[in-house]
């Protein structure tokens, strides 16, 4: 985690782009409400930081979130193709940016599909920096080393066709629970998607740790 700045570069509240070297590298929300928690967002396949910013964005001024979603490189995350790197390298990056501008008390991480996998992943290994990982509907975790240990909340849908819930959640849940994490299981009646009601009990969730 990058160390905290003081502030003073704190854009005006609401949606700005997030550019590192002159290339915009994702989007980042400042609330309109004093910010207690940072909240980086990934993207499902073939979605953008746009998309993943929506997922939570309708709470992030009564929450005080700061949202940072950043735009993958390809057309998924790194780790589900070649393996880690270009985007490692981003998150980074923006955290360093928007930390640097927004000091906060605490980081979570989360996502949709194959952001869900994402953020498990680099939540699992970097637990030292995320407290927290919201995973909306993964298929699975990779993480290239484990460190801390963060709360785990995990949602998905009993009809989700594209990712079936008996082959991803119903698997992985108990196997991170018997790893030691602790992991709150909202399973829901639906697809692949996240419902506002599960947006807002994960939020809940988040709030009593």
């Amino acid at each position: 985690r990058p160390p905290a700045g003081d502030g003073t570069a704190t854009p005006p509240p609401g949606r700005s782009t997030v550019d590192l070297g002159g290339a915009p590298h994702g989007l980042w929300y400042v609330p309109r409400t004093p910010a207690r928690r940072l909240v980086v967002l990934l993207h499902g396949a073939g979605g953008t930081a746009a998309d993943a910013l929506r997922l939570l964005l309708p709470y992030a001024d009564e929450r005080g979130l700061t949202l940072f979603a950043p735009q993958s490189a390809e057309v998924t995350w790194d780790v589900i193709g070649a393996g880690y790197g270009p985007d490692v390298t981003r998150v980074q990056h923006g955290l360093d940016r928007v930390l640097g501008a927004c000091p906060v008390p605490a980081v979570a991480i989360g996502g949709f599909s194959d952001g869900a996998s994402y953020a498990l992943s680099l939540g699992l290994a970097n637990g030292d920096v995320f407290d927290a990982v919201l995973a909306f509907s993964p298929g699975f975790a990779a993480p290239a080393g484990r460190a801390g240990a963060p709360a785990l909340y995990v949602s998905h849908g009993r009809a989700d066709r594209v990712l079936p819930v008996d082959r991803c959640s119903r698997r992985l849940v108990p196997a991170l629970r018997d790893a030691g994490y602790r992991v709150a299981y909202d399973e829901f009646d639906g697809g692949h998607e996240v419902p506002a009601a599960v947006a807002g009990r994960a939020l809940d969730w988040l709030a009593a740790r």
